[in-house]
């Protein structure tokens, strides 16, 4: 970038990598940053430091947790006899914002997707089929999200959890195709919840 000093084109450049952040947008953000105060950079830059340190996956559910077991896993009213299975950390809070889910999850942090060279054993799904041994779960919900690989991941997970003797149900077609659940409307993602079907 010419005539911008070196650490105005840095922090442009490192707001650029951020999903859904153009050029345009990052020197905006950069720009807003030395127009405030020392403090307020001071707490943006150590939320950052502490979301890197601070942050991690809980050991039973691979959700991100500051605390392990994260605080889902740990709540005995909720109902650990269902699991939903979830795509990534992301899929979790609006499931959680619909209110009608009092299960528990799992994350797969990815789907199968042989195009980019995601194969099943590259998720947590060995990490799933261990939380199923003991015979405490009934049910499995696949969320997976509705497109080719949240499909292709769900048909192969029916597949290997059919064995294992529990109910396995998928969210209901209220979803769209090719939608993702990190952008469905909470009306849409309860009713496709609530008309989960036999899978």
């Amino acid at each position: 970038m010419a005539f911008v000093a070196e650490p105005i084109a840095n922090l442009i450049g490192e707001f650029s990598k951020l999903p859904g952040i153009g050029p345009k947008s990052a020197q905006r953000l950069v720009y807003y940053l030395l127009r405030n105060s020392d403090e307020e950079a001071k707490a943006l830059a150590e939320a950052i430091l502490n979301l890197k340190e601070k942050i991690g996956l809980c050991s039973i559910c691979f959700n991100i947790t500051d605390c392990d077991p994260c605080l889902i896993c740990q709540d005995k009213q909720r109902d650990h006899s269902k699991i939903c299975v979830v795509e990534e950390p992301s899929d979790i809070l609006p499931l959680e914002r619909t209110g009608k889910y009092q299960g528990v999850y799992h994350v797969l942090h990815g789907t199968i997707n042989p195009s980019q060279g995601i194969a099943p054993e590259q998720l947590k799904i060995n990490e799933l089929l261990s939380r199923l041994q003991d015979g405490s779960v009934n049910e499995v919900i696949l969320a997976t999200n509705p497109n080719l690989e949240g499909e292709t991941t769900a048909l192969y997970l029916r597949r290997i959890l059919a064995p294992q003797g529990v109910h396995i149900s998928r969210l209901a077609r209220g979803l769209p195709f090719g939608g993702e659940l990190e952008y469905a409307d909470d009306v849409t993602l309860a009713q496709a919840l609530e008309s989960r079907q036999e899978f």
